[in-house]
């Protein structure tokens, strides 16, 4: 099903294009440009703009500058303006191109999340890098987006920031609006619709919606995980661990997450986790931030550094090592 179809969009025809364009005041750049014209209609429950990726032909370090060759080319007679409009004849995706980087990033982290009977458990840890550089040591990589929603964060730090206040704007005028909160899996597919756009360009944002579900409005009651990615990707599960430290996660994931834990045992294993993937993987360290959303909302443990998780590993090694020890004797 086209996007146009899911988000009930409709089509702009010229002659509102045109009657918008003659009462634009002429400017540095003039005519009438169509890259972020606002679609909506009356029955629609979300307007946001859809960008086409015209303002991706600059690189960032140029982009919104406009020079003076450029500008003097765009400038049109007025009478030239209205016979020069027509709408897009092809997909947004196919004038899409990357946005060119100064320089090469590289990504990594180590996120988690999964359900079990108390609700859901996200898991992140707090080291940014910028290729071989530790940008940030204490980075927060688990954001709340409203009382019963958090979001693992994992690609670009600046791109993951912006969207989560995007969603969380959306989902705020939603509640204003119906008097509810969006459910999880209404969150998730919002999100999903918005970076569909940008599939193909450099917007890195693999998120990971962990929510509780309920109330008088909804049917269903109940924690809620969705997987998001950037190229418009929306998977439902019980279990997901994201970034370059993932599969060290899921080794620990995988044999100890089960239905019937408790909030101290799924911590554990969280933690432990996470530890893992520190332990294997470069791009992830120093700290562990661990939320968990129940009926009553989100709550978050203090932040905890991870050289503390590696003594206790180490306590652990020594206490199995004695036990060994006794009993060949």
């Amino acid at each position: 099903m086209a996007l146009q179809d899911l988000c009930n969009f409709q089509d702009i025809s010229l002659d509102s294009v045109s009657t918008e364009c003659s009462s634009v005041p002429f400017g540095k750049k003039t005519g009438c440009d169509l890259s972020f014209m606002p679609v909506s209609n009356s029955t629609s429950l979300f307007n946001f703009y859809i960008p086409v990726a015209d303002y991706l032909d600059e690189s960032p370090i140029q982009f919104g500058q406009i020079s003076t060759i450029q500008s003097s080319s765009n400038i049109l007679p007025q009478d030239s303006i209205l016979p020069s409009l027509s709408l897009p004849t092809s997909p947004l995706l196919d004038s899409s191109r990357p946005v060119p980087l100064p320089f090469p990033l590289s990504h990594g982290t180590t996120t988690l999340a999964f359900m079990f009977q108390g609700g859901v458990l996200a898991a992140a840890d707090t080291r940014s890098s910028c290729s071989g550089l530790v940008a940030c040591p204490a980075s927060q990589k688990i954001l709340p987006i409203h009382s019963h929603l958090v979001s693992t964060t994992s690609g670009t730090s600046a791109d993951c920031a912006l969207w989560k206040r995007i969603l969380s704007r959306e989902l705020r005028l939603y509640q204003l609006r119906h008097g509810r909160r969006l459910s999880t899996s209404g969150a998730a597919k919002l999100l999903s619709h918005m970076l569909h756009p940008f599939k193909g360009t450099k917007l890195c944002v693999a998120a990971t919606l962990c929510g509780w579900d309920g109330g008088e409005k909804i049917h269903f009651s109940g924690p809620s995980l969705f997987y998001v990615c950037s190229d418009g990707t929306r998977l439902q599960g019980t279990l997901f661990s994201v970034g370059s430290g993932s599969p060290y996660a899921y080794s620990i994931l995988d044999q100890g997450v089960k239905w019937g834990l408790t909030v101290d045992e799924a911590t554990s294993i969280a933690r432990e986790a996470v530890y893992r993937a520190t332990h294997r993987d470069a791009y992830s360290g120093n700290h562990v931030d661990i939320y968990h959303i129940s009926s009553k909302g989100w709550t978050r443990r203090n932040r905890e550094d991870l050289k503390e998780e590696y003594y206790r590993e180490k306590e652990r090694q020594e206490r199995r090592m004695r036990q060994d020890v006794t009993l060949s004797e």
